[in-house]
């Protein structure tokens, strides 16, 4: 396995990119901000997950473990490819809002243009049926789950009729036929997308910038992993859970959480040595230079919440697969990097035993150092080694601005001497220079910090829905004076 390349990059979901279409895409915007990562001496891009996304628009509450999110997909490059006309996408009301998501709007129109596409699209060609048969393994339930999903108004598959919600194979039959038309859609959605990513990232490659891309270690209850292969999850028959995925009471969450996401049946995957993981890991290293496995502790332990408890306090704590399913990662992955999510308060021994047996690197957070206490593990002069991704913040946290603006002078009196600043509206770039200046082998910093934005602008409230992953990137966001700043912090930190 590759080591990380020592560099400095930018955490920036594709959905947040400027559009004219009401969300980010792969399309011009995405092009420029690689360029803009090359002009600030970047080399990394983290994405968050580009899955399509379901349950409160949360790329970790996806439909598909391997379907890529067809609003990422850019209507202007269908344009060019003769399958659309600019004036049947005008034709459509994509919002006027530049700095937020219409959710509803973009599901309301955006699948109109795409088939609009589809129908002029050549269903014959060769990279087409290459690419039907390189990914008929996923492809075919996938398709058949959306076409169902379509033709069940969009409801959760738990509430289909009995026969086809429990995959009776005569219903399946029935509804294969039924709903081919449908069917070819999806696969023409898909083929779209992952075309236009592989562009993408070539591109981004070509110019030394490498895609960080991150893993949900759950899926959803409500996808098409689940409904297709429910052996392979803790859930009944009706589609039902006695028990779900959450995390006990911590510093950053006094009631706990609780996700909601199915638990593995790990018995079910070692019967099949794993073989859905390894075909998940290896699907990613086609999209990614670089990949994070989000909440890696539940490969050694899951957290299980009772399905009807209000939230995660009175969870218990179960085995998981531990190192048998880590080789199969890495089995799969080959030569890819792989990172850890292992920050937080409640410390898992097995955790660490197992990191380092593997080398594969570990987060941390600089926003949770600061509490005063100079032996806290996530302040720099504290960390062993290099072999780790520092962050300045994350995508479910406050962003630098928004944590420290209430906070008195007092409660960052400790802080103030670390950084060696006097004013709060110092913190934002001591939090920059602290990181780059730091061993970490990777400094990876979210957007709105660099921006220094307060929590208008934060992407992610857990256990919240509603108004989360809406935030976005406008035009000419950062100016030359900022740009220049950063270019500088990039050289004299060798980033």
């Amino acid at each position: 396995m590759k080591k990380l390349v020592r560099g400095a990059g930018i955490l920036l979901s594709v959905t947040s990119l400027p559009s004219k279409y009401g969300i980010g895409t792969m399309g011009k915007e995405a092009y420029n901000f690689v360029d803009m990562l090359v002009d600030l001496r970047q080399k990394y891009w983290q994405v968050l997950p580009i899955g399509p996304s379901g349950f409160g628009d949360s790329p970790y509450q996806s439909l598909s473990a391997f379907a890529g999110n067809p609003y990422l997909i850019d209507l202007d490059g269908l344009v060019t490819d003769g399958l659309l006309t600019n004036a049947e996408i005008d034709r459509f009301d994509w919002g006027t809002e530049e700095e937020g998501i219409d959710y509803a709007l973009l599901f309301r129109n955006r699948f109109h243009v795409l088939k609009i596409a589809y129908e002029r699209f050549d269903k014959t060609s060769r990279d087409y049926l290459d690419f039907l048969e390189e990914n008929s393994g996923w492809l075919e339930e996938y398709a058949l789950f959306m076409a169902l999903k379509s033709n069940f108004e969009n409801r959760e598959w738990q509430t289909w009729e009995p026969e086809i919600r429990e995959c009776d194979p005569e219903a399946c039959a029935h509804f294969e036929k039924l709903l081919h038309d449908d069917k070819e859609f999806w696969y023409f959605v898909q083929y779209e997308f992952f075309f236009q990513w592989a562009k993408l990232k070539d591109y981004a490659n070509s110019r030394g910038v490498y895609i960080i891309g991150e893993i949900p270690f759950y899926v959803s209850q409500d996808s098409v992993d689940v409904w297709a292969h429910r052996e392979l999850f803790e859930i009944n028959g009706d589609g039902s859970m006695d028990y779900v995925a959450g995390w006990p009471a911590d510093a950053y969450s006094k009631g706990g959480q609780k996700w909601g996401n199915p638990l593995y049946n790990w018995e079910a995957f070692e019967d099949t040595e794993y073989a859905w993981w390894y075909e998940r890991i290896a699907m990613n290293v086609k999209l990614y230079d670089v990949i994070r496995i989000n909440h890696f502790v539940g490969i050694v332990k899951n957290y299980a919440v009772d399905a009807n408890a209000p939230d995660g306090t009175s969870g218990r704590w179960l085995k998981g697969p531990g190192k048998i399913l880590t080789d199969v990662i890495e089995a799969a992955a080959g030569k890819t990097p792989i990172i850890c999510e292992d920050f937080g308060t409640v410390v898992i021994p097995q955790v660490r035993k197992l990191m380092k047996k593997l080398n594969w690197p570990g987060m941390k957070v600089l926003l949770f150092a600061f509490d005063g206490d100079p032996s806290n593990p996530y302040l720099p002069h504290n960390y062993e080694g290099n072999h780790y991704v520092i962050y300045g913040t994350t995508h479910d946290s406050d962003t630098v601005v928004g944590y420290f603006k209430d906070k008195d002078d007092y409660r960052l009196a400790f802080l103030y001497e670390y950084l060696g600043i006097k004013k709060k509206d110092e913190i934002p770039d001591a939090f920059i220079r602290l990181a780059y200046s730091s061993t970490a082998e990777v400094v990876i910093l979210q957007m709105q910090d660099i921006l220094k934005l307060g929590n208008e602008a934060r992407m992610n409230h857990p256990s919240t829905v509603g108004q989360n992953w809406r935030w976005r990137l406008w035009h000419d966001a950062i100016p030359e004076e900022r740009r220049d700043w950063l270019r500088t912090m990039a050289g004299i930190y060798s980033r």
